[in-house]
């Protein structure tokens, strides 16, 4: 049975206040014993939280959406049978998913959302462009079919990568562009960066791959995969369930039962991806914290919350996380 209640939640909204509830946000998330990532700027907000029950994860819901600036979020819920992360984080940054391009908001230009259900015949329309805005390792795991993987290490990149392979109007053949992401707010913000170029018809997944997953029967779906997400669940099936794919806690990449047999998987050390992009000394040190951590669970020192001895606790922290939200 499963514990805990996660949310991946985003709104892009002005928040010209947002400093100011930073220590706020954080101190009503301690009091729910709430866990995981929240960036606030003056876009609006975007993260993913894990809460040990239903009753505390709506009171936290109903928190952040009675900010003022923020009101009614777009949320999507899943489940975890432990903690999925380790403290509670509230950063303020310049944007709540970094693009790098000045003056785009979702707010005054963006596509028109597309609900699960009417998603595959979009997407199997000879005359769509389907891409998937997320990252590469992200794609590695799971997409839909058909998807372009812009082969991105970062949002950053993305820009760039459609100014040279999408174009202007009239520079490509796609006569409709469908986006796609994890929880919808990457591709909202590439929506309204494709429509500043000039595109009409760009379309993306209302509530991303996740709610995807959720509402759309396996039997009918296009989806082919893993869903990556950002917390120590590492991927997301069909039916929001928890999948086979385990972190690789060198990289920080997914890997998938067939790696977890490679000759390289070595757990805490290398995986296929990385086993070759590490020195020698890299991996020793690995091999010593894997060591560690380890010998710490065999005594029971290693516990997710504040039952964890500072030991273990530095342990984990030396040990490489799943990939944050803010590395997108």
């Amino acid at each position: 049975m499963a514990h805990y209640t996660v949310a991946a939640l985003y709104k892009f909204t002005p928040f010209p206040d947002f400093e100011s509830w930073q220590e706020k946000i954080r101190a009503r998330a301690d009091e729910l014993k709430a866990c995981g990532s929240l960036l606030i700027a003056s876009e609006g907000i975007n993260g993913t939280i894990a809460c040990p029950t239903e009753a505390a994860m709506g009171e936290m819901i109903a928190y952040l959406q009675a900010i003022p600036a923020i009101g009614q979020l777009e949320v999507k819920y899943s489940h975890a049978d432990a903690q999925p992360f380790k403290r509670m984080k509230v950063r303020l940054k310049e944007e709540i998913v970094r693009m790098g391009v000045p003056g785009i908001d979702p707010n005054k230009t963006v596509g028109t959302y597309v609900e699960p259900e009417d998603w595959n015949k979009l997407i199997s329309d000879p005359d769509t462009l389907v891409i998937d805005t997320r990252n590469d390792f992200e794609f590695d795991m799971g997409t839909f079919k058909g998807a372009v993987d812009p082969e991105t290490k970062t949002f950053r990149e993305f820009p760039a990568w459609v100014d040279e392979h999408v174009g202007r109007p009239g520079e490509r053949n796609a006569k409709k562009i469908a986006m796609f992401c994890t929880g919808g707010i990457r591709c909202e913000k590439a929506t309204a960066y494709v429509k500043e170029l000039g595109h009409e018809n760009v379309f993306h997944l209302k509530g991303g791959i996740l709610k995807y997953l959720e509402v759309v029967p396996e039997e009918e779906s296009l989806w082919q995969g893993e869903c990556f997400v950002f917390d120590e669940r590492v991927g997301i099936k069909h039916g929001l369930e928890i999948g086979e794919y385990i972190s690789c806690h060198a990289c920080g990449r997914g890997v998938s039962p067939e790696g977890q047999k490679s000759e390289h998987y070595v757990p805490g050390v290398s995986c296929d991806y990385c086993h070759d992009k590490f020195t020698e000394n890299d991996k020793e040190r690995f091999r010593q914290r894997q060591l560690q951590l380890e010998l710490a669970r065999k005594r029971g020192e290693v516990a997710m919350g504040p039952s964890a001895q500072p030991k273990a606790k530095r342990l984990e922290r030396e040990r490489a996380e799943p990939r944050d939200i803010e590395d997108i």
